[in-house]
């Protein structure tokens, strides 16, 4: 159910109030939403599972990252809705109203940092902190219009964050416009060490995950704006992992994370666990030590040949998600399906660290559809500089 000041369901909807002293900055003016799994002085720290609330106490400081957009002036708005204990990919969570997808309302915002995305496509906040896991910063933004990076892996604290799967967990953020976006890079990124990104490479198999001629023609569109930067994109030579081989590395890296976090509390009560998130729990404890370091020697190989194939200077160009968000209502293994096509798409920035932004270019089938550029460890604020003249190109169009 809406509310006349959350008419998105974005918000963490509790008795919970918390009112920091605005500050002048870099930020000032700037309305600022955070995602459930973050520490906010003063407030529970819910995780979107109804039993990890009522077993919370107020959090006594706030994460440090929040905190540093808090200190650059940012107006603190509220906390965001998340998908239940960040496990999952379409923005529904069981245990609160859904959030509506201001772009395509009769499509999912996309999870697990959905409030967050849904509260910046509406226009309830400027910034919104989010997370990304397996694709929870890129594919909430590429639903609803936005911009979303998946930050190099570790740069950026998270620090008083949930933790799901540590190895794969990453600080993110939205915003609608670019501008924007650079300013909250600038302040939470130490300068990039590498150069300016020039070339740009695809991946065959990728772009095959495209479902149907809607996508592949708009896909190709977006690819011509990027190529009107980057020059022609030369196809990559193929990894010594096949496509499934990736996935399951990453599905099973994650899984056993998430168990050793959290399947002691899961286990020691009657926990309400939605559909789907259970399950995917579940699977973790049948992960063994064996199996999960099988999986990351796999992950450290292809960590190396892309490494060895992006240079300093280079960029993967790739759809960010198959297709436009998924329509609300569609059955558990329909979703399903979706969310297993989109991590063959999504795990390959997890699995390297590597950051990969989301850009929104895109439309398909009436809503918004992302294209995304993978770049080399460490080049975050060089993507956010190439999003920008990109963005800047489209704008002309």
């Amino acid at each position: 159910m809406t509310s006349e000041t959350d008419p998105l369901n974005a918000f963490v909807q509790t008795d919970q109030t918390t009112v920091f002293a605005e500050k002048d900055g870099l930020l000032s003016g700037l309305r600022l939403a955070v995602k459930d799994i973050y520490a906010v002085a003063g407030m529970r720290t819910g995780c979107g599972n109804l039993d990890r609330l009522a077993e919370a106490n107020p959090e006594e400081r706030t994460a440090p990252a929040v905190q540093a957009i808090l200190d650059a002036g940012a107006r603190f708005v509220g906390k965001t809705q998340t998908d239940e204990l960040a496990f999952s990919l379409m923005g529904q969570n069981a245990h609160y109203p859904f959030p509506i997808n201001p772009k395509a309302p009769e499509r999912v915002t996309g999870g697990s940092s959905s409030g967050s995305a849904a509260a910046v496509a509406g226009g309830l906040a400027d910034i919104a902190i989010g997370s990304d896991t397996g694709g929870s910063i890129r594919a909430p933004a590429s639903f609803c219009g936005l911009i979303g990076l998946r930050t190099t892996q570790g740069r950026i604290s998270l620090e008083g964050a949930m933790k799901l799967a540590p190895s794969l967990d990453t600080f993110g953020w939205f915003a609608r416009d670019i501008d924007v976006y650079e300013k909250v890079a600038t302040l939470l990124l130490a300068p990039d060490k590498g150069p300016a990104l020039t070339r740009s490479f695809t991946i065959g198999w990728i772009d095959d995950l495209l479902p149907g001629d809607a996508e592949r023609t708009e896909y190709q569109r977006m690819a011509g704006i990027v190529a009107s930067v980057l020059g022609k994109a030369e196809p990559a030579k193929a990894f010594s992992a096949e496509p499934d081989q990736l996935y399951w590395a990453f599905r099973k890296i994650q899984a056993f994370e998430a168990w050793a976090e959290h399947g002691d509390w899961i286990s020691a009560g009657n926990r309400t666990l939605g559909p789907g998130v259970g399950d995917r729990f579940q699977f973790g404890a049948t992960v063994s030590r064996d199996d999960y370091d099988t999986e990351q020697a796999l992950r450290a190989a292809f960590r190396e040949e892309l490494a060895a194939l992006l240079g300093s200077d280079g960029v993967i160009v790739m759809p960010t998600v198959p297709s436009a968000a998924p329509l609300i209502g569609l059955p558990q293994d329909e979703l399903q399906a979706y969310r297993e096509r989109a991590l063959r798409m999504l795990c390959l920035s997890g699995l390297s660290g590597f950051p990969q932004i989301t850009l929104p270019l895109g439309t398909v089938h009436g809503a918004p559809f992302g294209i995304s550029l993978l770049g080399p460890n460490g080049s975050d604020l060089a993507l956010i500089d190439l999003g920008r003249r990109i963005l800047s190109i489209a704008a002309k169009e």
